[in-house]
């Protein structure tokens, strides 16, 4: 596995909308967004009354298997039309080869900047989901170092990073004099040092999008949206996400700010929520939509991730928005500033009568129908 069928400049196989549409152009780059990060196979429990206890054997109600990792990210982007390109390695066993086909058969998504690394063995995170939240235990190790491709990262409209404390990653400012536009979340501090100056690529970020935790402590401020403010002097863009409060964001280049509530929904499995949240921002922004519709877009399409199991092949599709969107048309006595807040997807998602694509959504195995 070290090609990819994906053809650049076209939008993936199952995808009923192009968000760019009126803005694409013969000069474009090739892709939408890059991103390069680990591939896991996530293999997740629900069903869970209680988190696991010492000493006893749990039986869970249901379980799904799907690609992980920064797998979540792409496999979002894809599904909302993004033309999305990936770099990372691939295990060299059974899981490695799902993960490949589910991304690049399933989702369309463009691998010719990975590779499989023959030996090692792919990355695996077990999740259990229990009283709206997950514990999760991984296993993995570092694939042997390789030099990056002439053309990795490729050109991009925009490109999405997890930054590392204390860790410089310097495709970050080769994909920005490529053009790209970076949009960027960051790790737990494990040194608790909290410091701003501890990530050296947020210089090149247009955008930052921490959870409110992440944002206070990095900040020393005493509320989220104080958070968000602060952070625009380091950042463009700060976007502050705050749990079932919804996220708020700051544009310190404009002053502007938006706030908007979560979607309240009975969750199966939280797992890639704040990755599709990510997928769902920089789409809207991509299509130069005013931020608070943006961020309405972001909570929106992470809402509706949390009702399917696993963290990739539980993105939502144009598709499930549409009918998102006309059931709580069909509601009676539907708040009315609910409804024009998410006024914009009238001119968007698919008719009614329009063919959903069948999405992968996670199995509870993998390797059905081969044969022995």
């Amino acid at each position: 596995m070290t090609a990819s069928n994906a053809i650049a400049g076209k939008a993936p196989p199952h995808c009923q909308v192009d968000p760019l549409v009126d803005l694409r152009g013969p000069e474009d780059p090739p892709w939408d967004v890059y991103l390069t990060g680990t591939v896991f196979l996530d293999i997740i429990f629900t069903g869970l009354d209680t988190a696991p206890v010492r000493g006893t054997e749990s039986w869970a109600r249901g379980m799904g298997s799907s690609p992980g990792g920064v797998a979540n990210m792409a496999t979002a982007l894809a599904r909302l039309g993004m033309r999305t390109s990936l770099a990372a390695a691939f295990g060299d066993d059974h899981y490695g080869e799902y993960c490949w086909d589910a991304l690049e058969q399933g989702e369309g998504i463009d691998l010719s900047p990975s590779r499989t690394v023959p030996g090692w063995h792919s990355p695996v995170t077990v999740s259990m989901a229990y009283e709206g939240e997950r514990t999760m235990v991984s296993h993995g190790h570092e694939p042997p170092p390789e030099e990056p491709a002439p053309d990795c990262p490729p050109r991009a409209r925009a490109a999405i990073a997890s930054l590392t404390p204390g860790k410089r990653a310097p495709w970050i400012e080769q994909a920005v004099r490529k053009g790209a536009r970076i949009f960027a979340d960051v790790g737990w501090d494990d040194t608790g040092a909290w410091d701003l100056e501890g990530l050296p690529d947020l210089k090149h970020c247009e955008a930052f999008l921490p959870n409110a935790q992440e944002a206070m402590l990095y900040t020393g401020a005493d509320c989220p949206r104080k958070a968000a403010h602060a952070l625009t002097r380091h950042v463009p863009l700060a976007v502050v996400t705050l749990g079932a409060e919804g996220a708020y964001a700051v544009d310190g280049r404009t002053g502007e700010t938006a706030s908007v509530p979560a979607i309240e929904v009975e969750a199966l499995d939280p797992t890639g929520a704040g990755d599709v949240f990510v997928a769902g921002f920089v789409t809207g922004t991509l299509a130069d939509w005013p931020l608070a519709d943006r961020l309405a877009f972001a909570g929106l399409t992470a809402a509706l991730s949390v009702q399917e199991f696993g963290g990739s092949l539980s993105a939502p599709g144009w598709s499930e928005i549409g009918a998102w969107w006309r059931q709580v048309h069909s509601v009676e006595g539907q708040d009315k500033a609910a409804l024009k807040r998410y006024a914009f997807l009238d001119g968007l998602v698919p008719g009614e009568r329009a063919r959903p694509w069948p999405l992968r959504r996670a199995v509870p195995t993998i390797g059905f129908g081969r044969s022995t």
